[in-house]
């Protein structure tokens, strides 16, 4: 998997070393506000180790790119997707607060989705927010995806059910 490179980034294929960086973005409150409870690290590191496998498309493991300032290699963020279907997969990213409402989402996810349409052979991308995750569906919306519905309390997470927001764009869309 090669990197993706932007104006600004670089998004690489995680590395042993990101570790560190990781694990700070899986134990960070506000970054994992709407995403999921807090983990062991031993359960952080076991979804760590599970995106360092060889990513080819149609690999059935996330590809999971870090985001990375290309001038200063500070990494940023994560991004990627995970395939639900041959030709479908499911996008998703976490940024450090330090990075959030900079345009590096935006950035990194447009060449992801150009990356999944053109080289990955996906005809389809998805995401799914908790709803109230303004951030994610702002950068969602901006970057071409629709919404296409609402599951309601499709998630436990903070002590209750959340419900769940369901985008989608088609590769079409994206050329468009």
């Amino acid at each position: 998997m090669p990197a993706l490179t932007t104006v600004r980034l670089t998004c690489s294929p995680l590395q042993e070393s990101d570790w560190p960086f990781f694990l700070a973005l899986q134990q960070h409150p506000d970054v994992m506000r709407f995403v999921a409870e807090d983990r062991s690290v031993a359960d952080i590191r076991e979804a760590f180790e599970s995106r360092l496998a060889p990513w080819t498309p149609g690999s059935a493991h996330w590809l999971c790119l870090v985001v990375r300032d290309t001038a200063s290699q500070t990494p940023l963020g994560v991004t990627g997707y995970i395939h639900r279907e041959d030709d479908c997969a499911e996008v998703g990213f976490l940024f450090a607060p330090s990075a959030q409402g900079k345009g590096y989402g935006f950035e990194s996810l447009q060449a992801l989705c150009e990356f999944a349409f053109n080289q990955g052979g996906i005809r389809r991308l998805t995401a799914t927010v908790t709803a109230g995750n303004i951030a994610s569906r702002a950068l969602l919306e901006k970057s071409g995806f629709r919404l296409e519905g609402e599951l309601r309390e499709s998630y436990f997470l903070s002590g209750r059910w959340q419900n769940d927001w369901l985008f989608g764009l088609l590769k079409h869309e994206f050329q468009a």
